[in-house]
């Protein structure tokens, strides 16, 4: 097999930078569901191996999306690294659940050496600690539950026994965040039983990133009102990649009480890349920071951690039962760190990927996109038909087509017309956000086979389908 392939479900994959095949296939929803019908056209009778694997080459594999291919340009999505995909097909042949060791000794001590060598990867104190999780959506809800927690302690009770109704006056409970935080900050709160109600979101600066000193002002105003118990930041916020000022937020929440946490799913790998190390300066302060290996890192899905600065704020999640995770037990047990008690031997791709890589390689497959990004930054400034949305920290870029003369209030329009065009004809992809009530296009270089000059063809045929608009 050579440095162009990858046996993906048992088959030999070419990868390819031909951005003339297809992303996928351009069948509508109902078309798509003709095609995939049959596989849930369930008989008394199986189907023979052979007849399934020409069933999936048929009819699915057609309308997946070809993340392998350099149009790829919307979302965190990877194929697997080869290293990684070596030890995911065997924790799959093995299928180890590794939520105590009763169920897999091997399996959780790799998961707990794995977590320990994490933390120091990422220049945490030697008190730290780390968990696996399904996602960063789920690190989120735990750690704003741990940071719940805490608060509950200073009111002299036990949230885990009483719950909310434990605190005086829960209305008073506020979480501040970026208004660019990404929505799971929203199901936390949701799940927490807080609502929407206690989200005060922070203004950005031009960067798109938290504004430290509207930041204070917005504290000064709240602190004889409200409680202040959680500082929801993002290190690599999802629409732009921004990085939010971590060392200056650390330091307030030090001051007024209150728990750090950041959202580095998507961004805080970069903070290996030593020319963008400076942009995460203080993230090793942060009470909780989840992080994504199954994003640029080409980790298969789902591969999340959840780190904590002290590792016995987990035991605030700690759950003992009587057939195993028992108190007596002397063994580690994953599954006293966060739920569910089903847990995937997700530890095992993460670690054959950075072994068969080595660190030197992981760096420069991080460094690449965010290299690409930054060139086809500069290349827009030059260009008076693209508004740019902001700088780009990693390796997302929002802009605007602006054709010179174009209407100012056609302009939303005309970037849903290019995006539904683009997305319609699948030869490559792009997304559509909105920034302050305007709609911007976006481009994300996540894999290293995302070059400046692929980026640049996705803004010539920008171009082209603004030019077929028609006002």
């Amino acid at each position: 097999m050579d440095e162009n392939s990858q046996i993906i479900s048992g088959k030999l994959i070419r990868m390819s930078k031909d951005t003339k095949i297809p992303i996928c296939s351009k069948a509508t929803p109902d078309e798509m569901a003709v095609d995939l019908k049959p596989f849930v056209d369930f008989q008394d009778e199986g189907l023979s191996l052979e007849a399934l694997d020409k069933m999936i080459e048929d009819r699915l594999i057609p309308h997946l999306m070809r993340y392998d291919q350099s149009g790829f340009q919307s979302m965190f999505n990877a194929f697997p690294e080869k290293g990684a995909e070596f030890g995911a097909m065997i924790a799959l042949s093995y299928n180890q659940g590794v939520t105590n060791w009763q169920v897999s000794p091997g399996g959780v001590m790799l998961e707990e050496l794995c977590c320990k060598a994490m933390c120091r990867l990422f220049g945490f104190s030697p008190s730290a600690d780390a968990t696996f999780m399904a996602s960063g959506t789920y690190g989120n809800q735990e750690a704003l539950y741990l940071a719940l927690h805490k608060q509950a302690e200073k009111e002299g009770f036990n949230l885990a026994e009483k719950g909310l109704k434990g605190f005086k006056d829960p209305s008073r409970l506020i979480v501040l965040t970026s208004k660019d935080a990404h929505f799971s900050i929203k199901h936390a709160v949701r799940m927490l039983g807080l609502g929407e109600e206690s989200l005060r979101f922070l203004p950005v600066d031009t960067n798109r990133r938290i504004d430290v000193n509207q930041m204070k002002e917005t504290i000064e105003k709240l602190q004889e009102s409200k409680d202040i118990f959680c500082v929801f930041i993002t290190t690599g916020t999802t629409s732009t990649g921004s990085v939010d000022p971590a060392l200056p937020t650390a330091k307030i929440c030090k001051e007024i009480g209150a728990w750090l946490h950041i959202d580095g799913a998507y961004g805080f790998a970069y903070s290996l890349v030593p020319e963008w190390k400076h942009l995460f300066e203080g993230a090793e302060l942060a009470d909780s920071l989840c992080w994504n290996p199954h994003k640029q890192l080409g980790i298969p899905i789902p591969n999340s951690l959840l780190f904590v600065k002290r590792w016995e704020d987990f035991g605030r999640m700690t759950i003992y039962s009587e057939y195993f995770n028992r108190r007596e037990d002397p063994e580690p047990n994953p599954g006293l760190k966060s739920p569910p008690s089903t847990r995937p031997f997700s530890t095992l791709a993460l670690v054959t990927s950075l072994r068969y890589q080595g660190m030197t390689k992981v760096i420069e497959r991080l460094q690449s996109p965010l290299v690409a990004v930054k060139e086809f930054y500069e290349n827009l400034k030059k260009e008076s038909d693209i508004e740019l949305c902001h700088q780009p920290d990693t390796g997302i870029l929002c802009f605007r087509i602006a054709p010179n003369g174009f209407p100012e209030k056609e302009l939303d329009n005309l970037q849903r017309h290019v995006y539904d065009r683009i997305m319609a004809e699948r030869d490559r992809t792009i997304s559509l956000t909105k920034l302050d009530d305007k709609v911007v296009l976006r481009v994300v270089a996540i894999s290293p086979i995302v070059t400046t000059l692929a980026l640049m063809e996705t803004i010539s045929r920008v171009r082209a389908l603004a030019k077929e608009y028609k006002k």
